[in-house]
């Protein structure tokens, strides 16, 4: 639902003229000039308690270099974050000041922003605006609102792009924003663009008065403007989630996959189809962790679980992401990116290969085609190094190859770009399109600090020249709840490297990968020993300690002990 009140528009100003009449002012208009500023407010999305709002300010006065836009309710309104602006309230009164990007306001421009709020009550919309103190609505409130019904203008829908990050803006959550802009030194990263998470059923709606995905796509739309904007999703909620952690389980039990479908899948797909959203770029990530499970952890393997080999034989797995690739990929606008793990976990020769292969079986389920996969991304919420420099797999020391190395392990990667690059070849060789692109999640794989090693290690054997070469500083590969020493990687950007669509920040650093200690919950997210400090491994990391941080949240909720961690070990620094 989307209401507006455009306090003069800049086509159609009612002025009061000399006689007390309104008098209509259209473009060219003399009496243009008498109209000092236009502010048009949109409620967005209202559900009830909260709501989204967008607020375009035109600027008919001296160009300006800084700008404040004011307003007061007359409800008990409340913003609760914004985005390109910094707003503060004060009673009923809101200040709405530029950021440092947006401060120009040239004669005839307009600058955009928009927010959050709460509510209880009535949600009026506001009839006064001031621009730098001067009064706006010259029509004392009696401007055409525009019809109730009116969904905001998504702008010209685009066909299908090669790399839908190129060219584009990346949509900013306000919540994750808001959250780490109020950590100390947040907000040298709060408008980096990050994943919205829909990890559960009531997601799509809104979680405990948050915002669910038409509010984000909204949000989205406000922060469009007239540019391309991508909007990342994660779609992470199949039956028997995550077999193989119990941290990130989920609420569909594993013989479910009517109630993925209809009731997970299919309401995703028809908001996703909603043309008031067809010119955002939208991409979604299916399901992590899942597929990769099929191989590694089933079977006669020591990794197997009981709950991995149910998933592997009554095919849901298989099944699920097919239908979530069928019916995503019929809608034009969405870009379809399958988890593809990470080089710790596949770059192995007996799994690389073979999960190639069940991610085209899955693709092409469920009558979903190779057509419906964009691409596919790497290193979803893990801490992978992007670019090992002090060494690399080709290198041998005292007589011995680096893939004989405790850390390498006989893997024919030891860093995430090159394993994404290699693994983009062998989908293409498993029936995957020539044109797929990869994402590489960057959020917490910086691995800086005082602790990165300046240079190679010393020589002495093919370990000490690894371990003291090497940046990632987890105990174990195969470690990855809220590792020790982890900081933020490269920032979000397009195109960075052959066969890469973008470095992304799916997982939005700050959220927990699971609790320290079992915490009872209704999210039916359990408690794994790999996120408790004390635990002393398994054969997933050849039995080493666990190197997760202690006092951690469940997963997905804030931990801002690591926040502060990611922002101090962050590479490139802050």
């Amino acid at each position: 639902m989307s209401r507006s009140r455009t306090a003069v528009l800049a086509a159609l100003a009612l002025v009061a003229g000399a006689s007390g009449t309104a008098l209509a002012v259209v473009p060219g208009d003399p009496g243009i000039a008498a109209i000092p500023c236009s502010v048009d407010y949109k409620v967005q999305n209202d559900w009830g308690s909260g709501f989204t709002a967008a607020v375009t300010v035109t600027n008919n006065s001296a160009a300006k270099s800084s700008w404040s836009v004011k307003w007061a309710y007359a409800g008990s309104q409340k913003v609760t974050n914004a985005w390109n602006a910094k707003v503060t309230q004060s009673g009923t009164a809101v200040t709405a000041n530029n950021e440092t990007y947006n401060g120009t306001l040239a004669t005839g421009g307009s600058v955009s922003f928009g927010f959050q709020g709460t509510y209880s009550g009535s949600n009026a919309i506001p009839t006064a605006f001031t621009l730098d103190g001067v009064t706006c609505n010259v029509d004392n409130g009696t401007g055409t609102p525009t019809d109730p019904g009116t969904p905001t203008d998504p702008g010209t829908p685009s066909t299908k792009v090669d790399n839908p990050y190129a060219g584009a803006k990346v949509y900013v959550n306000p919540e994750w924003s808001a959250k780490a802009a109020a950590e100390t030194g947040g907000s040298r990263i709060s408008n980096q663009p990050t994943g919205v998470w829909l990890d559960r059923i009531a997601a799509i709606n809104g979680v405990n008065g948050g915002m669910g995905l038409r509010a984000h796509l909204d949000a989205a739309l406000a922060q469009k403007g007239s540019g391309q904007e991508v909007v990342q999703l994660v779609v992470y909620d199949l039956p028997g989630r995550d077999c193989s952690a119990l941290a990130s389980n989920g609420e569909i039990g594993p013989t479910e996959i009517d109630k993925y479908k209809t009731q997970f899948i299919d309401p995703i797909a028809a908001i996703l189809a909603d043309s008031k959203y067809a010119g955002l770029r939208i991409v979604t990530t299916i399901e992590i962790d899942s597929l990769p499970n099929l191989v590694t952890n089933t079977g006669s393997r020591a990794t197997a679980t009981p709950a991995c080999d149910t998933m592997k034989a009554n095919g849901n797995y298989v099944k699920g992401v097919g239908y979530a690739l069928n019916k995503l990929g019929a809608i034009p606008n969405v870009y379809n990116y399958i988890d593809a793990g990470h080089h710790g976990w596949l770059g192995w020769d007996d799994n690389f290969a073979p999960s190639a292969q069940i991610m085209y079986q899955a693709a092409t389920a469920e009558g979903a085609t190779v057509d419906d996969v964009h691409g596919f991304i790497t290193n979803t919420a893990n801490y992978s190094a992007l670019k090992e420099n002090n060494f690399t797999i080709n290198d041998s020391v005292a007589g011995k190859s680096v893939r004989e190395s405790k850390w390498v392990d006989w893997n024919r990667y030891v860093d995430e770009q090159s394993y994404a690059q290699a693994f983009r070849n062998q989908l293409v060789t498993a029936g995957f399109k020539s044109d797929i692109g990869m994402l590489i999640d960057t959020s917490r794989n910086g691995w800086g600090g005082t602790a990165r090693p300046a240079g190679p290690g010393a020589t002495t054997t093919v370990d000490t020249y690894v371990d003291g070469g090497r940046y990632d500083r987890r105990i174990h590969v195969g470690n990855w709840c809220n590792q020790t020493g982890a900081g933020l990687g490269e920032r979000p950007k397009a195109a960075p490297a052959a066969g890469i669509d973008a470095y992304v920040w799916m997982k939005p650093p700050g959220e927990s990968d699971g609790s320290s200690s079992a915490i009872a919950n209704d999210e039916g997210k359990g408690f794994d020993r790999m996120c408790d400090p004390t635990y002393t491994g398994n054969p997933r990391n050849n039995n080493n300690m666990s190197g997760a941080l202690p006092n951690a949240p469940l997963s997905g909720h804030w931990f801002s002990a690591q926040f502060q961690q990611l922002m101090q070990n962050a590479y490139p620094p802050l």
